[in-house]
């Protein structure tokens, strides 16, 4: 039993608010206050939003690669993290 077409069309429409539903659905699952079906249902829920938090990242990462150098968007280099910009 597949629940892609469902997942599409309950997913939030945003990184965010993805993002949001994720760590509500994280806090939820570590009370341990969840019966066993609905902790799995949870679950299921967060590996659809992960994954789907996942392609936004991945969308949003090509999308400056290409930005970046339209010519050459092989020569994607790693940006250094924010804690040692000056």
């Amino acid at each position: 039993m597949s629940k892609a077409g469902k997942e599409n069309d309950d997913a939030p429409a945003d990184f965010e608010s993805s993002l949001q539903e994720l760590e509500a659905l994280v806090e939820q699952l570590e009370t341990g206050d969840l019966s066993l079906a609905d902790s799995l249902a949870r679950f299921e829920r967060g590996v659809a939003l992960s994954r789907q938090c996942q392609n936004m990242l991945e969308q949003a990462r090509q999308t400056v690669t290409l930005l970046s150098d339209p010519d050459n968007p092989d020569s994607e280099q790693p940006i250094p993290p924010s804690g040692n910009a000056v």
